[in-house]
């Protein structure tokens, strides 16, 4: 591994490709290593960041010599060290969203669709004492799904007229709904 090392450093491509598997699964170890003092949000994972150092270990202008195997691993150490540094140098740049922070947002139970129904009769109750024919209009297409014609039909009334009472009546209840909510 020593003469694999030196090769390397002296610029061996060949060298550099074998000395790889010899050394992966031990820089696997110290990335894990590495990354499990990080937070949970962080995206580099540790074979990407094995890969990372091991090119900058032996990038195209490198020209530094390890002088056995735990120097190779420290300046290996070192490697991960400054990517992982510069990772959070760039996470806490403004177009990286700078110093915005992450909140997690409590779960907020929905509306209990018994409640919206109780409102709604509530609303329709005081409709129908200001208008009848409205209310009934709305229990027509709501609770029987009827369409304008066939409203208009049962109550005696035009299809026009069927349709000014549902849009009066829509508007009507909606506020009156929104005071419940």
């Amino acid at each position: 591994m020593t003469r694999l090392l030196d090769a390397a450093a002296a610029g061996d491509r060949r060298a550099a490709t074998d000395l790889l598997p010899l050394v992966y699964d031990e820089l696997r170890k110290l990335a894990a290593t590495r990354m499990a003092n990080e937070s949970p949000e962080h995206t580099l994972q540790p074979t990407a960041l094995v890969h990372e150092a091991y090119l900058r270990l032996h990038g195209p202008t490198d020209d530094t010599r390890w002088e056995n195997r735990g120097h190779f691993f420290a300046a290996a150490a070192e490697a991960m060290r400054r990517i992982l540094v510069d990772a959070a140098r760039r996470k806490r740049r403004e177009k990286h969203g700078g110093q915005i922070e992450r909140v997690d947002l409590p779960d907020i139970p929905g509306r209990d669709p018994d409640d919206r129904l109780l409102a709604l009769d509530d609303a329709l109750t005081r409709l129908a004492a200001e208008d009848p024919v409205a209310a009934r209009v709305v229990e027509l297409r709501q609770f029987a799904g009827l369409g304008h014609d066939a409203v208009a039909a049962a109550l005696g009334i035009t299809v026009y007229a069927a349709r000014q009472k549902w849009t009066f009546a829509r508007a009507w209840l909606r506020d009156a709904i929104s005071q419940h909510f």
